[in-house]
């Protein structure tokens, strides 16, 4: 049962602690303070860091165990689904915590949700998603290499 958990939600604690210098950025530790359900920026962060690897892990781990080739096939796979996240991510994560999350009643961005906002949504976005895909895409490039 360990396994299984470290598994699902070891890759999110490794991306929780790289991607931490966000609280820097005051905006970002109002927004982690008023996400329900915990009112706390520590515990939501770590929630909300983890709870994003799970579809990462999990697209990662269905590739894995349902393509029976290996070598280039297995590493487009892999690719294709590094890619499909990657765009869900960029187009879902900026535009629910710009628009979603206000219209929710849950306003947390004190300077009124400008091109700054914006901008630090969607780097923020870039730095999470790169964390996971460039470890996958060597991994793939490693699975596409000549065996022999």
């Amino acid at each position: 049962m360990f396994d299984l958990l470290m598994l699902l939600f070891g890759p999110g604690l490794f991306v929780t602690i790289l991607w931490s210098p966000i609280l820097l950025v005051r905006r970002f530790r109002a927004l982690f303070a008023r996400v329900p359900p915990t009112g706390s920026v520590g515990l939501a962060y770590v929630l909300v860091a983890v709870g994003l690897s799970v579809p990462f892990v999990l697209g990662t781990v269905a590739v894995l165990a349902t393509t029976s080739v290996e070598g280039a096939t297995l590493s487009n796979a892999l690719l294709n689904t590094a890619f499909l996240l990657t765009i869900a991510y960029l187009l879902a994560a900026p535009a629910l915590a710009g628009v979603g999350l206000p219209r929710l009643g849950v306003d947390w961005d004190p300077t009124g949700y400008g091109l700054g906002t914006w901008l630090l949504l969607v780097g923020a976005t870039v730095w999470y998603v790169a964390v996971f895909v460039l470890p996958l895409a060597l991994f793939a490039l490693v699975l596409a290499l000549p065996t022999g």
